[in-house]
């Protein structure tokens, strides 16, 4: 994966977390477990590989 991938994936993870801290912080629990999973993920997704038919 090149730098640029990961720097937007490291973006994407970070706007997660730190919405999600503000969300529990303001008593939505729901959604910021719903935002925490979503960082979980995207933290551990590769995107590099391609898909093949």
């Amino acid at each position: 994966m090149n730098k640029s991938n990961n720097l937007y994936k490291d973006v994407l993870t970070g706007l997660f977390f730190t919405t999600g801290v503000f969300g529990f912080m303001s008593g939505e629990f729901i959604i910021s477990t719903m935002l925490f999973g979503a960082a979980t993920i995207a933290s551990n997704l590769d995107f590099s590989d391609s898909f093949r038919a």
